[in-house]
């Protein structure tokens, strides 16, 4: 990138930014600093589903048992439509301001272990973010109009500053006539790869496609940005969706992305390419065409939705519950992605409203995950074995639905 343009960002970037940092990001307001001790708490958000009324965020020490309730309990946010992500031990909360600026808001956990807020500003509202190092990144990407440059920032996650960022043309970048739009970006070692769709962005069909059977991931340099390549292939559909994460990599290096090959076109699902597992081995920037697990064909007929890593080569999959189409009750799978092995979760509730999806997290053995699932009978925190499939119901959650569970030291 030419210094000319890294400069024209940073003149945005401060256009648009307001910071209201504390003086010393480790030392939170309402209470004495964390020294970093080895003591853990989780931290549950929940939201009312009300118009207007804002998410809510619950710590527990525990939440394999008991109750914990939004009633005169927990952190009120300012405005709904929260997103959420961790990095460096603080807790960034992201609202997204439907096409307006959004703020950015850091907790992190006080020596008593109390929840605080150290710092909060205003930034563009992104449809993409990853931890990346000890930063975040985070990405707006225009989805139709005039607009086709997706700009790049990058978050220190110590002190909440943006310190660097990038745009790039995701016209150019789709070179089909269409505009690729980014489904996530994932650290792969020292790159970040940026799975995307291709989408008409026409502002009638807009995340419609003529491309329904193809892969993509575009891999960049970091911290410049810079794109290297573009990953093709033609086995399955795009990696992730719209706001949800299609690619993992596990403790060896390798990544594994996730197609749920559910490309439309018009509304009618177009893809004719099964709902699939690919890899990229470690040091490579190829898809292994040696290896292929087909999901669709081993859970009879299902698609992927999301997907979360356990560890060990495990992943919870959240399945489409009517084979071959984008809705109906969700469905709960351990896939083994080192042995391509299937199972359904047991023990699970009957019925799934919806899960945590890309804010779940793993326990510290790598061995199960902890989510929230929400159901018409109510809302609990549930751990999943990956070795055995067997859902274990934790704490109840009242007040509200679960939105993410996020854990920090203090």
């Amino acid at each position: 990138m030419k210094k000319s343009s890294t400069l024209a960002i940073f003149a945005a970037l401060i256009a648009f930014t307001s910071f209201s940092c504390s003086s010393d990001s480790d030392s939170p307001d309402g209470g004495t600093p964390s020294v970093g001790t080895d003591k853990t708490k989780y931290i549950v958000t929940v939201t009312t589903g009300a118009s207007g009324v804002a998410d809510y965020l619950l710590t527990t020490d525990d939440v394999t048992k008991g109750s914990i309730t939004t009633q005169g309990n927990g952190l009120e946010q300012d405005g709904s439509y929260r997103f959420y992500i961790t990095n460096q031990n603080k807790f960034f909360s992201l609202l997204y301001g439907q096409g307006n600026p959004g703020a950015v808001t850091t907790y992190a956990l006080t020596a008593e272990g109390k929840l605080a807020k150290t710092s909060n500003f205003q930034a563009e509202t992104v449809q993409v973010f990853a931890a990346v190092n000890k930063e975040i990144l985070t990405i707006k990407v225009p989805r139709s109009g005039a607009a086709a440059i997706a700009s790049m920032y990058r978050i220190d996650a110590t002190s909440s500053l943006i310190v660097g960022g990038a745009q790039h043309d995701i016209k150019k970048l789709a070179k089909n006539g269409e505009r690729a739009h980014y489904t996530w970006a994932t650290q792969v070692g020292d790159k970040v790869y940026m799975p995307y769709m291709s989408i008409k962005g026409d502002g009638v069909d807009t995340f419609g496609t003529n491309y329904p059977d193809s892969t993509w991931v575009a891999v960049y340099n970091y911290p410049e940005l810079k794109l290297e390549k573009v990953i093709k292939d033609n086995r399955t559909s795009y990696l992730g969706d719209y706001f949800t994460n299609g690619l993992i990599q596990d403790e060896n290096g390798d990544a594994y992305g996730f197609s749920s090959a559910v490309a439309t076109s018009n509304s009618v699902i177009t893809s004719t390419k099964p709902s699939a597992v690919v890899k990229i081995k470690k040091g490579t920037t190829e898809f292994d065409q040696s290896y292929f697990f087909n999901i669709e064909e081993k859970s009879g007929g299902h698609k992927i939705s999301s997907s979360s890593y356990i560890g060990k080569g495990k992943v919870l999959l959240q399945m489409y519950g009517n084979a071959g189409k984008n809705n109906g009750v969700a469905k709960l799978a351990v896939a083994d992605v080192y042995a391509q092995t299937f199972k359904w979760v047991t023990n699970g509730p009957a019925v799934i409203k919806s899960t945590t999806t890309n804010y779940n997290i793993a326990t510290e053995d790598n061995n199960s995950l902890i989510l929230g699932i929400n159901t018409p009978d109510g809302n609990w925190i549930y751990t999943i074995n990956g070795a055995t499939g067997v859902a274990t119901k934790g704490m109840k959650v009242e007040g509200g639905e679960i939105t993410a569970i996020a854990k920090l030291k203090y």
